[in-house]
């Protein structure tokens, strides 16, 4: 094997996987297995708990109250698991998750499902790496959203990698298309957004990432507000600083509109690569000998092959 010194590692994948890329996009495309099969699979299960948690989690912090809120994943790109309206995050069963595709048609699931789902679809429609999206009220986020105040930048190193830019998008009627669209300028370039006189929304990989943002953020706003009360000005993060935590976070392919240009359409958040739908038995097997095949290719590059 050649020294590790002279092998560019990258260069290397990035070849391999500019040659494969078109197989690899015609294998995306191929159709998935029925959706009532999808519905009822292991992995859908998994998916339908993790939301259950995640509905709790948001009810035990106060982020929603009564029947708010509501969360969403992908089950493939173009069907989506979601909860239902009129339903406490906390109560969630999973004979409560609703599947719909992004035309808001429900396919499977007996419960009418969200009524706030057209900002969820929205997202998903217009950032192809946004996984999972939740929304919901945390209180001190919501403060500086009926404000309509921007959070201050460069103060503390955990907001700036995991959110990082939270704008305010304008105030339109919850649930219907015009208050989704009001997010499209923002979807691109960041994972959360303060939405005017209603609460946040957020997006990720996964459902928990998604609620970790929220969490980051709203613990970010009550850390600002008080702050604020100790009547001196905040000390901010040196600009080269700044710039370190915002090429950190490009490496872990978080999007930022401090970035050169948008992560849309690159890996998702936290430099796993966006879930490929369920497909059918004879999809899967071309998948896996292509895999192989990279993966040998791959490997007899670096060994000097």
């Amino acid at each position: 094997m050649g020294s590790s010194a002279s092998v560019d590692v990258d260069a290397i994948v990035r070849e391999i996987v500019s040659r494969y890329r078109e197989e690899i996009e015609r294998l995306r495309a191929l159709p998935s297995a029925p959706p009532e099969r999808l519905f009822h699979s292991p992995p859908a299960r998994a998916l339908k708990e993790e939301i259950l948690a995640v509905g709790k989690k948001l009810w035990l912090r106060e982020f929603v109250d009564g029947n708010g809120g509501n969360i969403s994943c992908r089950l493939t790109d173009d069907l989506v698991l979601c909860t239902p309206t009129l339903r406490s995050k906390y109560d969630l069963r999973v004979e409560d998750i609703s599947l719909v595709d992004l035309n808001n048609q429900r396919v499977c699931g007996a419960a009418p499902h969200t009524s706030e789902i057209l900002l969820h679809l929205t997202i998903y429609k217009h950032n192809r790496d946004a996984r999972a999206v939740v929304h919901c009220h945390p209180p001190h986020a919501t403060a500086f959203s009926i404000t309509g105040t921007v959070p201050p930048q460069g103060v503390l190193p955990e907001y700036e990698v995991f959110v990082g830019v939270a704008p305010v998008s304008p105030y339109d009627t919850p649930g219907t298309q015009a208050f989704a669209d009001t997010v499209i300028p923002y979807v691109a370039d960041h994972n959360t957004i303060l939405l005017a006189n209603h609460g946040i929304v957020c997006w990720a990989d996964t459902v928990t990432h998604a609620e970790w943002q929220a969490e980051v953020l709203d613990t970010y706003c009550r850390t600002i507000m008080l702050a604020a009360q100790l009547g001196r000005p905040l000390t901010h993060i040196p600009d080269a600083k700044v710039g370190d935590l915002v090429r950190l976070k490009k490496k872990l392919n978080l999007p930022d509109p401090r970035h050169e240009k948008s992560l849309n359409g690159a890996t998702a958040p936290n430099g796993k690569p966006s879930p490929v739908p369920t497909l059918d038995g004879v999809a899967e097997e071309r998948i896996n000998l292509l895999s192989k095949r990279i993966a040998a290719e791959l490997a007899a590059r670096l060994n000097g092959h």
